[in-house]
């Protein structure tokens, strides 16, 4: 847990240190004057500020955000007093329109360059790790929601939709039909060319939070024992699993995939004996247990008198897919890096804009996309690892300059919106309705984020 919060707030802070330095940057470079630069905010009291020049520096307790106090500038803080007295050469509001937008967009164009940066040099350092589709010689094993779509264990995917799908990436087929709206796959089953019409429905069912997780397939490997948890039913005295044993039968049942052992014990009855018929080196012998569950009940399940949910547990996990697959890295010089973290950045803006109007249409339901700091902190990981970290910090750097441009008062877009009008018109919005409507944007967002994270703690129940 330590090192998913570690690796959030390290994160967080990169991307709102350097966005306020875009806007920063862009107030110095006009000589505007910055009266504050913080790390998250800081109501009532700061952890550490320093005063250097005309700009306090700080850091503040509250983690949700950051913010640069620009003089003359209506914004966060709501500091009316000095809109009163008459407008200072330093001030924002005295500089021309111009120059005005262009210190508004100075966060969001340094979150979109450093998202590039960071994916270009993700792919420079650690290149791409890629499985091809024709190295599973049995095809794929096949979800229960992949079934109902239509898709069979062994087929061989050839397309989904327009993309071609010669690199096995599971997400990608949930992706390509939440967002994209893939009407078809296309398959070799048997040797025979397949082609699957998909239910428009599922591009909703996909989509539910419930769901998130789900995929339709999954790779066909062998059901081996990678690992154990110690003092679990498949690490118990006597005859328990051993790391490296091939389960090839679950009560009987044939199941020589992890997919069909996964299958078998969800079947499996709390407190029946189960058995796993298994070949430890050149010897097979049958394992027998007992499976743990877990009961989870929340307050409301209490309340209402509703059933704890139980979750099977046997203690072991698979062998790695790297120990039966031969995976392959495309490695990219620094200019080849560069234009794949383009192509990155600019495929991955398209799929938010994308997925935003899918919200609009009805398609998708916005709170089964909303998620707080819980479920973006969920995304690093329990354990270390700079490629996940940097690439995760590369698509929030994006994110987070999409959501800025969003025109909503209180939210960068929103001044863009007001700056445009005023450049095009040459009728300026007046302070007292910038004000108005700051506030009232700040308060929606307020709103929103308790709205987020309400949804998160609901659903760690």
């Amino acid at each position: 847990m330590w090192v998913t919060i570690a690796q959030f707030i390290l994160s967080l802070s990169i991307l709102i240190v350097l966005h306020e330095l875009g806007h920063f940057s862009a107030a110095k470079w006009f000589k505007t004057r910055v009266e504050k630069f913080y790390l998250f905010f800081n109501p009532w009291f700061s952890l550490f500020k320093v005063q250097k020049g005309e700009t306090e520096y700080g850091i503040g307790w509250l983690p949700l955000g950051g913010y640069v106090k620009i003089s003359g500038m209506i914004d966060e803080s709501f500091d009316s007093e000095q809109m009163k007295g008459e407008p200072q050469p330093w001030e924002f509001r005295s500089k021309p329109a111009w120059q005005r937008l262009i210190i508004m967009v100075g966060g969001v164009t340094v979150n979109f360059i450093l998202g590039i940066f960071l994916f270009a040099m993700v792919f420079w350092i650690w290149g791409e790790k890629y499985l091809p589709t024709d190295r599973l010689p049995t095809g794929v094993a096949v979800s229960e929601m992949g079934y109902e779509i239509g898709l069979r264990d062994g087929d061989h995917i050839k397309k989904i939709g327009d993309k071609v799908f010669d690199r096995f990436n599971a997400g990608l087929l949930n992706k390509e039909i939440i967002i994209n709206g893939a009407k078809t796959i296309e398959v070799l089953r048997g040797g025979n060319p397949v082609t699957i019409d998909i239910d428009p429905k599922y591009s909703s069912i996909l989509s539910k939070y419930e769901n998130k997780d789900k995929r339709l397939v999954y790779l066909n490997y062998m059901a081996q024992v990678g690992a154990l948890a110690k003092d679990s039913p498949a690490d118990a005295a006597g005859a328990g699993l051993k790391v490296g044993d091939k389960i090839l039968r679950v009560n009987g049942e044939k199941t020589p995939y992890v997919k069909d052992v996964i299958d078998a014990i969800v079947d499996t009855t709390y407190g029946d004996e189960t058995s796993l018929f298994v070949l430890r080196s050149s010897d097979t012998l049958t394992v027998t247990y007992k499976t743990m569950h877990e009961a989870k009940r929340s307050l409301i399940q209490k309340l209402v008198g509703k059933k704890a949910e139980k979750k099977r547990r046997i203690g072991f996990d698979f062998a790695p897919e790297s120990s039966f697959f031969k995976f392959e890295t495309e490695k990219f010089g620094l200019g080849a890096a560069c234009a794949k973290g383009w192509n990155e950045s600019w495929g991955f803006l398209g799929d938010q804009v994308r997925a935003f109007g899918q919200m609009f249409s009805g398609k998708i339901k916005a709170k089964d996309s909303l998620g707080s700091f819980i479920t973006i902190g969920k995304l690093f990981g329990t354990d270390w690892d700079w490629k996940r970290f940097w690439r995760m910090t590369a698509m929030l750097s994006i994110l987070l300059g999409f959501f800025n441009l969003l025109p909503i008062p209180a939210l960068d877009g929103g001044y863009v919106m007001f700056l445009l009008w005023e450049s095009i018109t040459g009728i300026k919005v007046p302070d007292s309705v910038m004000e108005k409507t700051t506030m009232i944007g700040f308060f929606v967002l307020i709103a929103l984020m308790v709205y987020a994270l309400g949804l998160d703690i609901l659903r760690q129940f």
